[in-house]
């Protein structure tokens, strides 16, 4: 797990203040707008092709992907599994040209399902740097940090009412990684917000103590298929790399 840890390291960033709470109508407006600089098709192909993009331009393209037709967040991701088996073993310190391939391979495949998981993301900054490829090693880092933080902007995650909003369950789990930071199991708190404790509670800037955060998970369930039902027991425990599990 040694890989892992080195890994999740680079998603040790500073958190922009809170101040985009995700408004459905404007989001489905402009990206549904052949006009709108946010037509979501347009912003899609852009961060396809690993241009620089504006928080603005990851604030529509993370919330939009809800509206698209491959936004399938309760789908098993197969790819992401075999990313985890990947790095079983390996040596970050010696890692293979040929091992960073089959890892980029690996991540393209999991992106089809979920293109903007920060795991993933974080593992294409890694392999790509390994290969000395530093034009898509920064490239994926900027789509990265602007994901982290699409994600930390629309709340402070410190209260129910103002959780902090995302697309896929696992991406809570990398949020609070990211700022260096271990949760224990997400409890569910409402239909539409989960809660990850953490491990020790750590002290804000206005001396406060954080014991945990909220995650507003709504449009994960909004267009949920009759035949997925959820098991009570999530148990995804980033460490040991258990998928979570759906009937």
């Amino acid at each position: 797990m040694k890989l892992l840890y080195i890994v999740l390291a680079l998603l040790m960033m500073p958190s922009l203040s809170w101040s985009k709470i995700p408004d459905e109508d404007d989001i489905l407006d402009r990206t549904l707008d052949s006009s709108s600089p946010y037509y979501y098709p347009s912003l899609m192909m852009r961060y396809n092709n690993l241009d620089t993009l504006s928080e603005e331009d990851y604030h529509y393209l993370y919330y939009g992907y809800t509206y698209q037709e491959s936004y399938k967040p309760l789908a098993t991701n197969k790819a992401v599994d075999m990313l985890y088996e990947s790095l079983i073993g390996l040596d970050p310190d010696a890692v293979t040209d040929e091992e960073m391939r089959q890892v980029i391979s690996i991540c393209n495949e999991a992106m089809k399902v979920d293109p903007f998981n920060p795991t993933v993301l974080n593992m294409m900054v890694f392999a790509y740097g390994a290969l000395g490829d530093k034009q898509k090693e920064n490239a994926y880092f900027r789509h990265l940090n602007g994901i982290l933080e699409t994600i930390k902007a629309s709340g402070d995650g410190r209260s129910e009412k103002y959780p902090m909003h995302i697309i896929m369950f696992s991406h809570a789990v990398d949020v609070v990684a990211s700022m260096d930071l271990t949760g224990k199991r997400a409890e569910i708190v409402s239909r539409e917000v989960e809660y990850i404790p953490l491990i020790a509670p750590v002290k804000a800037p206005d001396g406060k103590k954080i014991r945990g955060f909220y995650f507003d998970y709504s449009r994960i369930y909004r267009n949920k298929p009759d035949d997925v039902t959820f098991k009570k027991k999530r148990t995804w425990q980033f460490n040991n790399l258990k998928p979570r599990e759906y009937k």
